[in-house]
């Protein structure tokens, strides 16, 4: 689904009640770990930022959640994603999968110790 949304509320509006429901609670868990994330709408989609550098992305389609955290965010944890469809530094969950919440919010913890550090 192409998105020209402003604002990560815009983009998630513009999916359905179910799929808002796993875009919301994505959301919410990033902005646990890193609640002074900088959040903004960056290649169309709802992106983060700790210390001025980029933490991750995540954005919505029609059968599945992509999340982006860099490569060094997915190296870690290779053996977990390994089950999902993945890119250079992108990860596929599949929306007729429950989504992995507890690896996300691992990962993201990881990424915010990475920016602190660089």
């Amino acid at each position: 689904m192409k998105n020209k949304s402003e604002s990560v509320d815009d983009y998630i509006s513009e999916f359905p009640e179910d799929i808002q429901k796993i875009l919301k609670r994505l959301r919410k868990t990033i902005l646990e770990i890193a609640p002074k994330a900088e959040e903004s709408i960056s290649y169309g989609m709802p992106a983060y930022k700790t210390s001025g550098k980029p933490l991750v992305y995540f954005a919505g389609y029609k059968k599945h959640v992509g999340f982006y955290a860099t490569p060094s965010g997915h190296a870690k944890f290779a053996r977990e994603l390994s089950q999902y469809k993945q890119g250079k530094g992108s990860v596929q969950f599949p929306l007729n999968q429950p989504i992995p919440f507890n690896l996300i919010t691992r990962i993201v913890k990881l990424r915010v110790e990475e920016n602190k550090i660089r």
